[in-house]
C-alpha cells in the first residue's frame, strides 16, 4: 500500500517550486491531477515550443494531466465541481492570480471547508515585498545564499543548485502533510503558505548563527574552511571537476588520513603535529596532501579515504551522478519510457519508506487524462467533452 493512498490533489503548479511539492505527494502515492491551461504550464516549454522539456519530465512524475481553461466561466465551474472530490489544492502563481480567477482560498473553502490549500510565493502573501516577483535565484539572493558563497575577496556567487525552488516544494509538502494529519483530528482544512525567501533563510540557519558571535555580516568562506586539512584537492585527470573534497574534524580522522595516504611521518613534523600548528602552516599541509591526490583519480581518493573513515567525496558532475555505482545500487537512477523521448534516465525519489511501494511513472502528456478525469469525476460524456473542447474550455491529447 502506498503511504498516501486515497489522498487526492488538484495541482495548479508550474515550473519547479510547486511541481516539486506535488511530485513528492505523488511519489508517496497521492492521486495528483495536474490542471493545466491551454498550451500547458510554462515549464513544459523551457526548451522551446513543440514538445515537452526534459525539465518538465523531471518534476512531474506520477501525475495525471487535465487541460482546463480556468479563465473561462465554464472552466472555473468545472474546477469548482471537481474541488469537493479532492483533499488538497496546490498553486504557485503570482500573488493575486487565483483571486483574479475567482478561485482564492476564501472562495475554495466556501465550496469545500475541509480543503487544504497550499500556496507558494517568492515573498509570501503579505509584507512589503509580497507583490515582488521571484524565481529561485532571486530568493537565494534575498535569503542570504549569495552572500556566503564565493571566494572571500570576490563578488557574491550564485549557488548552482536550485535549493529554493525544490526546498520550498519540500517545505510545502511537509506543511500539507501536517495539515492533513490535523484535519484527520478536527475535520477542518487550512491554508499552507510557503515563501521562497524564508526557505532560503531556513537553510541558512547554521551560517546565520555565526553572526551572534561576531559583528557584521557573516563573511564568504570560499573553498577554505579555515581548519586544515579540510579542503578541495586536485586529482588526476586535470578536468574542471577532477577534484575531491576532504573534511577532517577530529584527531581520529587526522590520524586515519595520514595512515591512508602513508604519511604518518607528518605527525612528527612540528608544523603539523598540533591543530594550531596545522592552521598556521595550512598552505604547506595542503601541498603535502595534494601531492598524494594528484596521483589518483577523484574516485580513487574517495574510495581510499572513505574506507579509512575519513569523510571525503569526489566532486561529482552530472555524468558522474547518473553513472554512480552507489546511486544505481540504491535504485536512485531509473529508466522511464516516454512516447516522445524513448527511454530516459531520471532520478528516483530520495525518501525511502520501508512499507510504501509506488511505481515511478513518466510525466503526463498535455491533456492526456482530461477525458478520464472529467468522465470519472463529473460524469461528462463524449458529446459534452467534445462541446467543451470545441469551445476551448478543455483540451485533450490526440497523439
Amino acid at each position: 500500500m502506498a503511504a498516501l493512498d486515497g489522498v487526492r490533489v488538484l495541482d495548479l503548479t508550474q515550473y519547479e517550486a510547486g511541481t516539486s511539492c506535488t511530485q513528492y505527494l505523488a511519489w508517496f502515492g497521492a492521486d495528483v491531477v495536474k490542471i493545466e491551461p491551454p498550451g500547458g504550464e510554462p515549464g513544459r516549454h523551457t526548451e522551446g515550443p513543440g514538445r515537452d522539456s526534459l525539465y518538465f519530465l523531471s518534476f512531474n512524475h506520477n501525475k495525471r494531466s487535465v487541460c482546463l481553461d480556468l479563465a473561462t466561466p465554464e472552466g472555473k465551474e468545472i474546477f469548482l465541481r471537481l474541488l469537493p472530490r479532492f483533499d488538497v489544492v496546490v498553486e504557485n502563481f503570482t500573488l493575486g492570480t487565483m483571486e483574479k480567477l475567482g478561485l482564492g482560498y476564501d472562495v475554495l473553502k466556501e465550496h469545500h471547508p475541509a480543503v487544504i490549500y497550499a500556496t507558494i510565493k517568492g515573498f509570501g502573501t503579505y509584507g512589503p515585498y509580497a507583490n515582488f516577483k521571484s524565481f529561485d535565484w532571486v530568493a537565494q539572493a534575498a535569503g542570504g545564499g549569495f552572500s556566503v558563497t564565493g571566494e572571500p575577496d570576490g563578488p557574491p556567487m550564485r549557488p548552482g543548485a536550485s535549493v529554493c525552488d525544490t526546498g520550498s516544494g519540500m517545505h510545502a509538502a511537509m506543511g500539507i502533510l501536517a495539515a492533513y494529519i490535523q484535519r484527520l483530528r478536527t475535520g477542518k482544512g487550512q491554508m499552507v503558505e510557503i515563501a521562497l525567501q524564508e526557505t532560503m533563510t531556513n537553510f541558512m540557519r547554521q551560517q546565520l548563527s555565526l553572526r551572534q558571535r561576531r559583528p557584521g555580516p557573516v563573511p564568504r568562506r570560499g573553498n577554505k574552511l579555515g581548519i586544515p586539512p579540510s579542503d578541495l584537492y586536485p586529482c588526476a585527470g586535470g578536468g574542471p571537476n577532477d577534484w575531491a573534497f576532504i573534511m577532517v574534524v577530529t584527531d581520529r580522522m587526522w590520524d586515519s588520513l595520514l595512515a591512508a595516504i602513508d604519511r604518518l611521518d607528518l605527525n612528527d613534523d612540528p608544523r603539523f603535529s598540533t591543530l594550531r600548528a596545522r592552521i598556521q602552516h595550512g598552505e604547506e599541509l595542503y601541498e603535502e596532501i595534494a601531492a598524494w591526490t594528484r596521483q589518483r583519480s577523484k574516485f580513487e581518493v574517495m574510495e581510499t579515504l572513505g574506507a579509512a573513515g575519513v569523510p571525503c567525496s569526489a566532486v561529482y558532475d552530472s555524468d558522474d551522478i547518473f553513472a554512480d555505482k552507489h546511486l544505481r545500487a540504491r535504485g536512485q537512477v531509473r529508466t522511464i519510457s516516454h512516447p516522445v523521448y524513448g527511454d530516459v534516465e531520471m532520478l528516483a525519489p530520495p525518501i525511502h519508506l520501508s512499507d510504501s511501494d509506488v511505481e515511478m511513472v513518466r510525466a503526463p502528456l498535455l491533456g492526456e487524462h482530461t477525458s478520464d478525469v472529467l468522465t470519472a469525476e463529473l460524469g461528462l460524456d463524449e458529446p459534452a467533452l467534445a462541446r467543451l473542447e470545441a469551445d476551448g474550455v478543455v483540451a485533450r491529447y490526440r497523439g
